[in-house]
C-alpha cells in the first residue's frame, strides 16, 4: 500500500479533490503526532543526562529542578497518550456543539445556560476558539437553544463523548418555597469535516421558514424576519438560527449545522450507530442521562458511564472537564 507521501506525489492526486483533502488532512495530523512524540523523547533524554550529572555531583538544586521537570514531562506524556486514543476518522476535526433544555421551562433553560458557560470555559482553558451559530434567550432566564463552533485540532475527538443528557439536582433559585428540583438538558456534538461541507442539499428537499427572532438581540433583530428555520423533508431534520441580524447569515449558519447533521446521519446509518449521536427522539428525562450534577443536599458530579466522580462541583462548572473526558476515552 502506498504511503501518504507517495499518494500525494502521484500525478492524478488532485483528480479527486475530496480524497486529496482527506489525505492532506491525515498527513497534517500524522506530522503533528510525530513532532510531539519526537520532541518529548528529546526532552526526556536530555533530562536523563542531566540527572546522571546531578547525581554524580550531588547537586541538590538541580535535582530539585529535575523533580519539577519530571512532573511536567509526565503530564505531557499523559496528554499525548490520551490523544493517541483519538483515532476515529473525524476525531481531529473541529466541532459543532448544540445545547437544548429539556421539559421544565425556566428551570431547564437556566440549566442549559449553565452548561453553555461550562463548555465555553472548557474551550477557553484548552485553547479552542468558539463562534456562535445560534443563540435563543429563555423566556425568563437561561436559554432555549444554543449552537456554536469549537475550532481547533481534535475538538470533536475530545468533545464527542459529551453528547447526551445532563441532569441537575439543586434547590431552585426560582422557587420561593426553596424546594429541590431536577432539571435536564441535552448536548449534541457534531464533527466539522470537509465531507460534511461537500454534502449536497437539494433545494427542493428544503422547507424554508423565516420569522422574527425572539428574546434579546436588538430592535433590528426583533422587528425584521431575520430568523431562519430549515426543514430537510427527506430526513425530517429541523435546524433554526436567529443569532445574526442578517437573514442570509442565519441561513448560512443553519445550512452548516444541517450539512453536519446529514453527514453524521449518513455515516451512522452505515455503521448502525445513529441513535448514539443525533437521535433527537431520545427523552431528555429520567434514566437517559450520561452525567449528574448534584448541588444539594450534597455536592457531586458523576458520570454514569465511567463512574468517575468528584465533589468539587464549582471546579467542574468552571470548565474543568478533562478528568471526565479522560476517563471516558480510556474506558472506550
Amino acid at each position: 500500500m502506498a504511503t501518504l507521501e507517495e499518494q500525494m506525489a502521484a500525478p492524478d492526486f488532485w483528480t479527486k479533490p475530496e480524497a486529496a483533502r482527506q489525505i492532506i488532512g491525515d498527513m497534517k495530523v500524522a506530522k503533528g503526532i510525530l513532532t510531539n512524540w519526537t520532541g518529548l523523547d528529546a526532552e526526556v533524554k536530555s533530562a536523563v543526562e542531566l540527572l546522571d550529572l546531578a547525581e554524580g555531583e550531588a547537586d541538590e538544586s538541580t535535582l530539585k529542578d529535575l523533580a519539577t521537570e519530571s512532573a511536567r514531562l509526565e503530564a505531557r506524556l499523559e496528554a499525548l497518550e490520551l490523544r493517541s486514543f483519538l483515532s476515529g476518522p473525524e476525531d481531529s476535526a473541529s466541532a459543532i456543539v448544540s445545547i437544548h433544555p429539556g421539559a421544565g421551562g425556566t428551570e431547564s433553560q437556566d440549566w442549559a445556560a449553565m452548561l453553555l458557560r461550562m463548555y465555553m470555559r472548557w474551550c477557553e482553558r484548552n485553547g479552542f476558539e468558539t463562534n456562535f451559530l445560534d443563540y435563543q434567550d429563555g423566556d425568563e432566564a437561561g436559554i432555549k437553544d444554543a449552537s456554536f463552533e469549537v475550532n481547533g485540532e481534535y475538538a470533536y475527538g475530545y468533545l464527542k463523548g459529551e453528547s447526551g443528557v445532563h441532569r441537575l439536582v439543586r434547590i431552585s433559585p426560582f422557587d420561593a418555597a426553596k424546594r429541590r428540583h431536577t432539571s435536564f438538558a441535552s448536548l449534541f456534538v457534531l464533527p466539522q469535516v470537509e465531507a460534511a461541507a461537500d454534502i449536497e442539499v437539494n433545494e427542493g428537499d428544503l422547507r424554508v421558514d423565516t420569522f422574527r427572532a425572539s428574546g434579546a438581540g436588538g430592535q433590528h433583530v426583533n422587528k425584521t424576519s431575520s430568523a431562519v428555520r430549515l426543514t430537510h423533508l427527506p430526513s425530517g431534520i429541523v435546524v433554526s438560527c436567529q443569532s445574526e441580524r442578517s437573514q442570509h447569515r442565519n441561513r448560512e449558519s443553519a445550512m452548516k449545522i444541517l450539512k453536519a447533521r446529514l453527514y453524521v446521519k449518513q455515516r451512522n446509518e452505515e455503521q448502525e450507530r445513529m441513535d448514539k449521536l443525533i437521535d433527537q427522539q431520545k427523552d431528555i428525562a429520567w434514566g437517559s442521562q450520561i452525567r449528574s450534577y448534584v448541588f444539594q443536599p450534597y455536592t457531586m458530579v458523576k458520570d454514569h458511564r465511567t463512574d468517575h466522580q468528584t465533589s468539587d462541583v464549582n471546579k467542574v462548572m468552571d470548565g474543568d472537564l478533562n478528568p471526565f473526558i479522560d476517563s471516558w476515552l480510556r474506558r472506550r
